[in-house]
């Protein structure tokens, strides 16, 4: 009788506070809309972790990042200014927002945070993997450097595959002479300045050859002290960065001497290499 009575009790002086506005009740359509909202946030979070997941995945097997660890130590620069940070650091924000956001639903509220996160991941993981090889990637980047408004979002992402290198190059040789050769990248074109490389270390290198070399660069010229043949189709971000560029490749390449008197001559009025190889390209070499 008395457990009745204090529970009467109870329910007294909660009607009394409703009734005061002391306490105010919320519309269970609110609590549906918070439902409904933070599982949407959630789904959203988790798509955009699988999605960039998926991204890292292909920038490693499809740019010169991973390449560039061949060289050995000498490598390891050009590794860490060409690794994607950018999508590494928005793939760990989105993991803990979406733990975050998880947790707060309480679908899993007894689990710690750990336990949490890990799950998270190893289900990113391999949806990202999944995405990987139904080439889901390959759209994205179309739509980044398709030319579209909301294409352009997505270019960040891509930035360090594309960027200009301070320590490492790679690229497809359009010329060559004695002590050089000279690359498309998917920015420019530039000379490779082999000079001082060990001759017994220097591939056998030809026009139109892929190659990937670490140094360091000096104005418009990389000084190598390494440079390897990169076989076709390795580095397929890199390539087609490049025809995006600098259109279709060239089977032939600057190596008469009227496109070496073009050059020569282009470089005299203080023009860079860029301008001088593409002025001299189009004059002399028709594409095919």
């Amino acid at each position: 009788m008395e457990d009745k009575h204090s529970t009467q009790n109870i329910e007294d002086k909660i009607m009394s506070e409703i009734k005061s506005g002391n306490v105010k009740l919320r519309s269970k359509y609110i609590f549906w809309v918070e439902k409904w909202g933070m599982g949407s946030a959630l789904a959203l979070t988790i798509l955009g972790a699988v999605l960039l997941f998926c991204l890292l995945l292909f920038y490693l097997r499809e740019t010169d990042n991973l390449w560039y660890l061949s060289f050995g130590s000498r490598g390891v620069f050009a590794f860490l200014e060409s690794f994607p940070y950018t999508l590494v650091v928005v793939f760990i924000a989105l993991i803990f927002i979406a733990g975050f956001i998880l947790k707060k639903t309480g679908a899993l509220y007894a689990k710690p945070f750990s336990y949490v996160s890990l799950v998270l991941v190893l289900s990113i993981m391999a949806l990202g993997t999944v995405f990987t090889f139904v080439h889901v990637a390959e759209i994205i980047e179309r739509q980044a450097f398709g030319g579209k408004p909301h294409g352009m979002i997505l270019r960040p992402f891509f930035g360090q595959g594309m960027g200009k290198r301070m320590w490492g190059i790679a690229g497809r040789v359009i010329a060559l002479d004695k002590n050089s050769a000279t690359i498309q990248t998917p920015q420019e074109i530039i000379v490779i300045d082999i000079e001082n490389l060990n001759k017994k270390n220097i591939p056998q290198l030809e026009q139109g050859l892929f190659v990937a070399a670490v140094g360091e660069r000096t104005k418009d010229v990389f000084k190598a002290f390494e440079i390897k043949v990169i076989p076709e189709g390795k580095m397929p971000m890199i390539d087609r960065g490049i025809e995006r560029r600098f259109g279709p490749p060239r089977i032939k390449m600057l190596m008469n001497s009227e496109a070496r008197v073009c050059v020569k001559g282009c470089a005299q009025n203080h023009n860079t290499p860029e301008i001088c190889f593409g002025e001299c390209l189009e004059k002399y070499l028709p594409i095919e």
